[in-house]
């Protein structure tokens, strides 16, 4: 599990606690409404609780070695290739409160630049969700133009956090952010990388090509 999900599950465990120990002492009192209160909060707790255990997993997974590739940043859905920008193609990918949320670097490279831009929470599978809040980092590769990846909050996201800093090597299928429950990421590739997915494939992060690089 992501240790960024660890305050969410103390917190869980801490209500089912207080739910276990009111029906307790409900039953010790013989109140019955007490009882009642203390299941139902221990009961919802433990949902809660298993949830983010469920979402914040981060499986194990091996670098990809194949630099003539770039790798899918997360798991999801895609939900569209575009040239959203002249010589620029976007895809675009829609991650589920089920898939993991640990972004990977699609190639290995110098980072240029980590930016912070505010912006709206609409739900990340619909068109208006590309001005919605991200953050958006740009990946120098060695002898190729530079690739831009964007983690983008969602209707019910709504913390990023992007770990590499400016100048800092990552290095392609590298752990290098989280998006806490659902949301978005885009992959914007220059001239020379040709998309090798279509909108509806499924992708995990690192694993899936989804281009290649032409030269």
């Amino acid at each position: 599990m992501a240790k960024q999900g660890i305050r969410f599950v103390l917190v869980g465990a801490i209500f089912d606690a207080l739910g276990v120990a009111g029906a307790a002492w409900g039953v010790v009192g013989h109140l019955l409404s007490l009882v009642v209160a203390g299941a139902i909060l221990a009961a919802l707790a433990t949902v809660f609780t298993a949830f983010c255990v469920y979402f914040f997993r981060d499986p194990e997974r091996p670098l990809p070695t194949d630099s003539t590739t770039l790798y899918a940043p997360g798991d999801g859905r895609v939900l569209a290739i575009s040239e959203e920008t002249p010589g620029t193609t976007t895809i675009r990918i829609f991650l589920s409160v089920f898939d993991v949320h640990i972004q990977r670097a699609p190639c290995s490279g110098s980072v240029r630049s980590v930016v912070y831009q505010p912006g709206s929470f609409r739900a990340a599978m619909v068109e208006a969700a590309k001005g919605n809040e991200r953050s958006i980092m740009t990946i120098s590769p060695e002898g190729r133009p530079d690739v831009v990846v964007e983690q983008i909050a969602g209707l019910v996201a709504r913390r990023i956090e992007t770990w590499p800093k400016q100048g800092e090597r990552v290095t392609m299928g590298q752990r290098y952010g989280i998006i806490y429950f659902g949301s978005q990421a885009a992959v914007h590739l220059p001239k020379g990388a040709v998309p090798v997915v279509k909108p509806g494939d499924r992708v995990a992060g690192a694993l899936t090509p989804i281009a290649r690089w032409t030269s």
